[in-house]
């Protein structure tokens, strides 16, 4: 026994280390977005895109008080409550202070400033995905907006899944950075892939989740519970779906069904930010949805 103890000890303190090592946050180099140029303008439509007004604009908002990201919306989850975090640009409340490094580190790989794991209710696994120049001009936007000195909300969340390093295991075993649709058969649905799976996180609503929140991807985009409790969004794919592609379209610049009905609910929000895109975005958007499985 004398002897088996000590093994036991190291092997412990072995798992520990590598338990350790396993979930460190992934780093970003210094230099991200060097040589790039800055376009709020263009940074403006990954902005509605990304649908950043509809979780960090602060509750009850309306019109241009919504681009003051104050935070403080709440999203109930079998894990706890978390609440979006003011994104403005003060620089003691918000993100004022931060380096586009750090920004992007923050956006892409889920990690903050000071080097902790954010919780995947920010869908980072699905802005992983974002090319460095939409990250660069997003970031300038973002600059640009009302700065709001109201403190985030601390999320509501238990023990054990308020241990930030534990979502560091959660990333090495759910953040994929392959796309769903592996092979794009033409631009144009190539770059509804790029919108539906990264910018505009569909997959986060339409897409059932395991045990562990992670999205099931053999499942993708076929419909899921509400987090709220109520309900079910719906699948949106060919078999469930049987709208055309200018049905599609058209709903994503109106807000009208096929049926003359209207979307209603966190859709809504999503119709009014996919509206202010380019229309090649939403017929692409629907040039993806189209070429998914079961048409």
């Amino acid at each position: 026994m004398r002897r088996v103890i000590p093994v036991l000890l190291g092997c412990a303190a072995l798992g520990a280390a590598l338990g350790w090592v396993l979930t460190r946050p992934d780093p970003l180099e210094p230099s991200y977005g060097a040589g790039l140029t800055p376009d709020p303008e263009a940074g403006a439509l990954v902005f509605a895109a990304g649908g950043c007004v509809s979780c960090h604009a602060a509750p009850e908002s309306e019109e241009d008080e919504r681009l003051v990201l104050a935070g403080g919306l709440p999203f109930a989850s079998d894990f706890g409550t978390f609440h979006a975090p003011n994104i403005s640009p003060d620089p003691e409340q918000g993100i004022g202070d931060w380096t586009l490094p750090e920004f992007a580190r923050a956006v892409t790989r889920g990690v903050s400033p000071e080097g902790q794991h954010y919780y995947p209710a920010f869908p980072y696994t699905a802005y992983q995905h974002l090319a460095p120049q939409d990250v660069v001009d997003l970031f300038a936007y973002m600059q640009s907006l009302p700065a709001s000195d109201t403190p985030s909300l601390p999320h509501e969340v238990a023990f054990p899944f308020n241990i930030r390093r534990g979502l560091g295991a959660w990333k090495a075993l759910f953040s994929h950075d392959d796309f769903v649709m592996s092979d794009a058969p033409d631009a144009e649905v190539e770059r509804g892939r790029y919108l539906v799976e990264g910018l505009a996180h569909c997959g986060e609503c339409h897409t059932p989740r395991n045990a562990l929140g992670a999205l099931d991807r053999g499942a993708w985009l076929t419909g899921a519970p509400n987090p709220s409790g109520k309900g079910r969004i719906p699948g949106i794919t060919p078999d469930q779906l049987d709208w055309s592609k200018a049905d599609l379209v058209a709903y994503f610049t109106s807000g009208f069904t096929p049926e003359y009905d209207s979307a209603g609910g966190e859709m809504a929000e999503v119709v009014s930010n996919l509206a202010q895109l380019p229309e090649s975005d939403r017929e692409a958007i629907a040039a993806y949805l189209k070429a998914l499985p079961g048409g």
